[in-house]
């Protein structure tokens, strides 16, 4: 009997180092941690959030929708691929002008401003707003005209010792910090709309041109800038040159910067002084709408240049979103961004400013290469202020009673959280087209860095729209309500 115990507890002990040497060599083999955890589940279903043009479903998460064998008789089918990818995205957002900072800088008490941050910004308890792009100096939503080195008539500053980003230390950047203290990943974009009046030929904020003899130094003044915000912990990814250089004629801070002048600065004058002074900033030309692809076509043209360049940014005031799938074209090396569209008072329908939104500057910009796309305003108040002699019915993303603090979501709001509740930066777009015998209906999908699958698609018409997607060995059917978005995850 006691042999037979013996041998028993051997067996025991041989069969238990056995099963843990199996488990650590499965744990070893697969890679199973915290920091690569398990892939999705085949037998997961799909996700679906749907945004409604009547209103009656607002982000609202439907029931999930199960995996089917094969396809439905009749029903158009879409091959999501992910061995076919497109560009990396960089993020989805707005514009944190003055005039937002100083809404939920100074309208909002601390607590209502702190749910508000955690709303916009975090990434799972919010819609994950994950870039935005700030102004360098004053714009058309401001609280007055200035730059970092404003000074009296005739008097100059070469070596910018005046430089100062006292204005924004009011509001902007406060704000900016506790956001990144939201979501310390977000990534910045910064446009002037002009340098300091001593820089220009007409010596005014308005209209003008740089002056020649002022290019180093406004290269210069980019610089400081750069390095003044890395002095709050605001790192500032992109700059553009210039807000708008055809529009010149405005009544706010602008500048008129024609092609070749913004080729001869970056290339003879800011490119290579981020160069010598280590700063990896991207540079980014044009900024200004989608009716001149030839304008950063023609900087690209100039081999010198295009080595100082990440991309060309657009806006969506006149053109067709065509015009970036033309840049891309002829420089299919260089990145792509959408930097500000603005919704307002002239356009109050919700479904149709919506539906917009999705085919022309989400779905849309996102089939024609661009790595983000940034709507203007992130806030204004109940009056479309505060203004600076711009727009003056311009509809905020969200709008902030100045004198409640009620503040209300808008149309804006819901398109940008289709994308980046969903779509996270480091995402890449997949292939993906809706025949079409689908309707009138647009989509877009993309794989998330965690392997997740994300399509959004929207109906334009006022009839349902039913289709079949197929990715991999996986099948489901997608039924898009009337007038309507739907972000899929699975």
């Amino acid at each position: 009997m006691k042999a037979q115990r013996m041998n028993k507890s051997i067996i025991f002990i041989i069969r238990t180092t056995i099963f843990f040497f199996s488990l650590v060599m499965a744990t070893s083999c697969t890679g199973k941690d915290k920091t690569n955890p398990d892939p999705p589940s085949q037998s997961r279903k799909v996700k679906v959030w749907l945004t409604s043009g009547d209103k009656s479903n607002l982000l609202a998460l439907q029931n999930e929708v199960e995996f089917i064998n094969s396809a439905p008789v009749g029903l158009a089918v879409v091959k999501a691929d992910t061995s076919i990818t497109y560009q990396t995205i960089d993020g989805y957002g707005a514009a944190l002008t003055g005039s937002s900072a100083w809404l939920i800088n100074q309208k909002l008490a601390p607590v209502r401003q702190n749910e508000l941050l955690k709303e916009l910004f975090h990434p799972s308890e919010g819609i994950g707003i994950s870039y935005l792009r700030l102004t360098m100096g004053a714009s058309d939503f401001s609280l007055s005209d200035f730059t970092y080195n404003d000074l009296p008539a005739n008097q100059t500053d070469f070596e910018l010792n005046g430089f100062s980003l006292s204005q924004d230390v009011d509001d902007v950047i406060p704000v900016m910090q506790k956001i990144l203290g939201v979501y310390p990943g977000l990534k910045i974009v910064s446009s002037p709309w002009s340098p300091p009046a001593w820089m220009k030929t007409n010596n005014s904020l308005k209209g003008g041109k740089l002056k020649p003899a002022c290019y180093p130094v406004y290269a210069d003044y980019f610089i400081r800038y750069i390095q003044a915000m890395k002095g709050y912990g605001i790192n500032i990814d992109a700059v553009t040159i210039q807000n708008e250089p055809l529009h010149f004629s405005a009544n706010y801070p602008c500048m008129e910067m024609q092609p070749n002048e913004q080729l001869t600065f970056i290339r003879d004058h800011l490119g290579p002084k981020f160069s010598a002074a280590g700063i990896a900033t991207k540079i980014i030309t044009y900024d200004h709408n989608w009716d001149r692809p030839d304008y950063p076509i023609s900087i690209l043209n100039d081999p010198e240049a295009k080595k100082y360049i990440a991309g060309s940014a657009f806006h969506a005031y006149a053109g067709d979103v065509s015009a970036m799938g033309t840049v891309h074209n002829a420089h299919p090396d260089k990145d792509l961004y959408f930097t500000e569209i603005s919704g307002g008072a002239w356009a109050t329908d919700f479904a149709g400013n919506l539906l917009w939104n999705m085919r022309n500057i989400f779905i849309g910009t996102a089939r024609n290469w661009s790595k983000n796309a940034l709507l203007w305003n992130l806030a204004l108040d109940e009056n479309y202020g505060p203004q600076n002699n711009g727009c003056n019915n311009c509809r905020g993303v969200i709008t902030i009673n100045s004198a409640s603090g009620e503040i209300t979501r808008n149309e804006e709001y819901y398109a940008i959280a289709h994308f980046s509740k969903f779509v996270r930066p480091g995402a890449v777009r997949i292939s993906a087209n809706l025949p079409q015998s689908a309707g009138d209906a647009g989509l877009v999908a993309f794989q998330n860095t965690d392997g997740s699958k994300v399509m959004i698609a929207a109906n334009y018409s006022s009839q349902p729209v039913r289709f079949v997607v197929e990715q991999g060995n996986k099948l489901f059917t997608v039924n898009l309500p009337a007038t309507s978005v739907s972000t899929l995850v699975w």
